[in-house]
């Protein structure tokens, strides 16, 4: 993973903690986020990509300070994003199962003001969504402008696991589906670019993450739900059940960053195996994602400014 120096920034800072960080100590080096981008039209092979990497942090308590600092500048783009009122951006999460999707979420999201955020998950689609095409249910829950979406899981699950599971393609009963043929999963991902471009045009930036996890960490994280009780809700034989279908998610996951990562709706290979590591890229990710919006606060006009002072007048008497 290459790195990069940050340019510009005071000597010491304060998170929204009061906590005094200095730059050296915090940021002497940037994640270079282009080295986890898929290029557009790239074959990917998910052997080639790492599931671990060098850690940004040399201590838990630097990865805390650091994260700290990652949150106090989302929340405060957050804001600006929300004034602005210009884009809407929509973060996508797809993964293995145990790969830290929910705590990379919860953690990384976590000083953004729930007024603008919200989070949506996708699992296996109820008798009325099976009534309509597959990108419906989550077209639903786009979010607006000046509001961040997230889905947890995605209509990415419509060319993973209905590919890995055929019979979840049938019970969506499409006439005449080919449904042993790759040219419905080349249509799915036609679709899915076509609505990723026209969502572009109109104002949403997407941004789209594959956590990507190694099979022995996965165990290793399977052994932790059953060992530590307060885990143990996460767990299902339907979680070592999936696991037999490894390579075939593999492939399933593969042929799908290769056909839909864009230049304007990228996928981003994160190593996952180490969870902190995972958190302080995806954050830098989104902090990259904000500051190219190029947002400023809206302008007061002439009128507005004298209204201003008007209230003003009136609240110092």
């Amino acid at each position: 993973m290459s790195l990069k120096t940050l340019s510009g920034e005071p000597a010491v800072t304060r998170t929204e903690s009061g906590h005094a960080v200095s730059t050296a100590e915090r940021f002497a080096m940037k994640i270079d986020t282009n080295d986890f981008r898929v290029r557009e039209d790239n074959q990917v092979s998910l052997n080639k990509w790492p599931t671990i990497v060098d850690p940004v942090y040399k201590s838990k308590k630097q990865y805390k300070k650091l994260l700290e600092d990652h949150v106090a500048q989302l929340s405060a783009m957050q804001q600006l994003h929300y004034a602005s009122d210009r884009h809407a951006v929509l973060l996508i999460f797809q993964a293995m199962d145990a790969a830290g999707k929910d705590g990379a979420i919860r953690h990384v999201m976590s000083g953004v003001n729930p007024q603008g955020c919200q989070v949506f998950g996708f699992k296996h689609p109820s008798p009325a969504e099976l009534q309509h095409d597959f990108l419906w249910r989550t077209t639903r829950d786009l979010p607006e402008r000046g509001r961040i979406g997230i889905f947890n899981r995605s209509y990415y699950e419509e060319v993973l696991i209905a590919r890995v599971h055929p019979g979840i393609l049938h019970s969506e009963a499409i006439p005449d589906a080919p449904h042993y043929d790759k040219k419905v999963w080349h249509d799915r991902y036609r679709s899915i670019v076509d609505l990723e471009k026209h969502l572009h045009a109109n104002g949403t930036r997407i941004v789209k993450f594959y956590l990507h996890l190694s099979k022995e960490e996965q165990r290793k994280r399977f052994l932790a739900r059953i060992d530590e009780p307060e885990k143990n809700w996460k767990f299902s034989l339907a979680d070592i059940k999936e696991r037999q279908f490894w390579k075939d998610y593999r492939l399933a996951y593969e042929e799908c960053l290769g056909a839909t990562s864009t230049k304007d709706a990228p996928w981003y290979v994160v190593p996952a195996d180490d969870k902190e590591n995972a958190r302080l890229i995806v954050s830098q990710i989104v902090l990259d994602t904000l500051d190219g919006l190029k947002m400023a606060y809206p302008k007061t006009s002439a009128k507005r400014h004298d209204e201003l002072l008007e209230i003003r007048k009136q609240l110092a008497n």
